[in-house]
């Protein structure tokens, strides 16, 4: 084959990879504009019915407190009639029984008036008599129109108007929601999800955040606050979550829109305390150490991770949430090993910070300080690889030196500075020590 026919060969095979790509970029675009369409026909066949379901929901709600409202003053009209009404229907039967005895004395009167001679005078002076017993001259009082009820409906039309105005300003549909979910960091047994505010015009007062298991259908809440960030822990390893967050606007009771669910998982196993040791009692789940009176008084001794869970890059913090008396030998830090052979973490191969601020380095105190230790206080360690100069090429190991830049944080200070080990680690464990019981520490 000609050098020309090997070239247009290899032009035409590049052609065909290139086509290939294209393709490929094509379809994976394709798929792309499918899920924005999927997204938005969806989101809009929710939010129907969702604003079907609230507004006959309204609907009938209103309804009925319209219903009851006119029972009640339905009801007010026949107490107010029933009430009224009875004293004079009693009046009444006095009258109409002053009526009948009235027509019956007429009738004796008239019989008396018409008897003969010999009759008359004994008639006429019962009849008298009898007149004089009912009291012709007393009658019964009947209240005039102004003092008795006359019922009305007092209606107020501003109350159409109002009603009116609020249902005009009743729900709104958004084509965006207020804040999204912009980050899903990994984090030993946990995922710490970063949102932001997308709507300018937006003031969160609040947000909210909640997860579920892909394989669940419902979510639970992990946070409420003011905070644009929160480590959601206690995760399965390998499993993916779907996180969303919303928010509730300024002087506002209702919460935004949901954000898009975006997918997060961890690979890190959780962070837990070595169970068995002698001082020390473990939460269920053994991210919570607490220093018990049960070893020798005065006795500290160390309590480490039950491994070297701690790798470079990650954030490790520890929490304090209850405080016992202080000693010079309590730490918290990060260590090359889990050495038995001492109490306090103030040692070679180990960066640490005492309750009262002092950071040591390899067993030396440094000059920075760092603020005393007490209840609520969160100490964090990061670290970063800085240069790794092995001796011996051919096994990086063998006196070798390890660098690596640490940055110890408490309260709203920190300190950095480089740890020198002799050897290349790809994990570390973390611990500590106190001398006297109380003191209770969470670890994530």
């Amino acid at each position: 084959m000609s050098i020309e026919a090997e070239a247009l060969l290899q032009e035409a095979k590049e052609s065909i990879e290139a086509a290939q790509n294209y393709r490929s970029e094509l379809q994976q675009r394709l798929h792309g504009l499918s899920q924005a369409r999927k997204q938005v026909r969806g989101s809009a066949s929710q939010t129907r019915e969702a604003l079907q379901r609230h507004f006959q929901e309204l609907q009938t709600a209103v309804s009925r407190l319209l219903i009851d409202r006119l029972n009640g003053l339905l009801q007010e009209v026949d107490n107010i009639e029933l009430d009224s009404v009875s004293p004079l229907d009693d009046c009444q039967k006095l009258i109409e029984h002053g009526v009948s005895t009235a027509d019956e004395l007429l009738r004796e009167g008239e019989a008396a008036i018409r008897c003969s001679l010999n009759e008359t005078e004994d008639k006429l002076g019962s009849f008298t008599k009898k007149a004089l017993q009912i009291q012709l001259d007393s009658l019964p009082e009947v209240p005039s129109l102004v003092d008795v009820p006359c019922l009305s409906a007092q209606l107020d039309d501003s109350l159409l108007h109002m009603f009116r105005a609020h249902v005009a300003r009743h729900g709104n549909v958004a084509s965006h929601p207020p804040v999204q979910i912009e980050e899903l960091v990994e984090r030993p047994g946990g995922v710490l999800v970063r949102w932001c505010k997308v709507d300018d015009d937006f003031s969160p007062q609040d947000y909210r955040l909640q997860f579920r298991r892909s394989n669940s259908s419902q979510y639970e809440d992990a946070y409420i606050g003011k905070e644009t960030e929160f480590l959601v822990l206690h995760l399965d390893p390998h499993v993916d979550h779907l996180f969303r967050v919303c928010a509730r606007g300024e002087g506002r009771t209702e919460w935004s829109p949901w954000s898009i669910p975006q997918t997060g998982y961890t690979t890190l196993a959780p962070h837990e305390w070595c169970p068995g040791v002698d001082g020390y009692i473990l939460s269920s789940r053994k991210n919570i150490a607490m220093r018990s009176d049960s070893s020798t008084p005065g006795h500290g001794g160390v309590l480490y991770s039950n491994s070297p869970t701690y790798f470079c890059g990650q954030t490790l913090t520890f929490k304090i949430t209850a405080a016992g008396q202080t000693d010079k030998r309590d730490s918290l830090g990060v260590c090359a090993d889990s050495r038995t052979d001492t109490d306090s973490l103030q040692r070679d191969q180990a960066v640490c910070i005492s309750t009262n601020g002092a950071v040591f380095v390899n067993g030396k105190e440094m000059t920075n300080q760092l603020p005393a230790i007490t209840v609520g206080s969160s100490v964090t360690f990061d670290m970063e690889v800085v240069s790794l100069f092995p001796v011996n090429n051919n096994n990086p190991n063998d006196g070798g030196n390890f660098k690596l830049r640490v940055t110890i944080g408490s309260g709203n200070r920190e300190v950095v500075f480089d740890w020198l080990l002799d050897q290349v680690l790809d994990s570390l464990f973390f611990g500590c020590s106190f001398t006297h019981p109380g003191w209770k520490v969470l670890v994530f």
